[in-house]
């Protein structure tokens, strides 16, 4: 079950670490491009739980990995086992899991892999924030439109009954807002499209980004 807010309290306003320096390597982004033959991008699945976030970015991830090309899925659920269990799902912590996840993303990117981040991030605000981590052209917000009512007929880990009944608080859609992307990079209706025909369309998207070659 979820864990409040109040159970942890982390900063975000401000940098702690201080008397560090950057240290740049002998091999920058671009040797690591051409090794692997793709540019890093970062594209951001944002959608109501339920939407089918991870079940697209999973599937985008072994088509791209079956035609050679080097991608990775930041899973929100995955994420909050390990990197981000210390943080709730209130509005501070949600910001938290946010700025985290940009963070991680954007060192990714940097490797030159393809990066699928599946989370709700309900809040415009911290998408945005991710957005201005990354240069022009390697953030791509893909908007994983699908109706609350459908999500909510699907449920597939029975949190909106429980949102419902009071068991889980600041439950987006149900008890917290979403804010739905204004100009999205990407938006796709899960409502008529196969799992397949969703994944092509953010492969589609990389093409035509030149951020991978076009099967031939």
């Amino acid at each position: 079950m979820p864990a409040s807010s109040s159970d942890v309290n982390p900063s975000t306003s401000a940098a702690k670490a201080t008397d560090i320096t950057w240290h740049d390597g002998h091999v920058d982004r671009s040797h690591r491009e051409t090794l692997l033959g793709q540019k890093g991008a970062l594209l951001w699945l944002t959608g109501l739980s339920g939407s089918g976030k991870s079940t697209i970015a999973f599937h985008v991830e072994h088509a791209l990995i079956s035609r050679g090309v080097l991608a990775y899925v930041l899973d929100g659920d995955n994420i909050r086992h390990g990197l981000n269990s210390n943080l709730g799902f209130g509005a501070d912590d949600r910001t938290e899991n946010i700025r985290r996840i940009g963070e991680v993303g954007k060192l990714f990117v940097d490797t030159g892999v393809i990066t699928l981040s599946s989370f709700v991030s309900p809040y415009r605000s911290d998408r945005d924030s991710v957005r201005a981590l990354l240069n022009s052209g390697e953030f791509f917000e893909v908007f994983i439109n699908t109706p609350l009512a459908v999500c909510e007929q699907r449920d597939p880990k029975g949190l909106y009954k429980k949102a419902r009944s009071g068991e889980i608080p600041n439950f987006t859609g149900i008890s917290d807002p979403y804010e739905e992307p204004t100009s999205p990079d990407l938006e796709i209706l899960t409502e008529d499209l196969s799992v397949d025909e969703a994944a092509g369309q953010i492969i589609s998207l990389l093409e035509a980004h030149k951020k991978i070659s076009r099967v031939k």
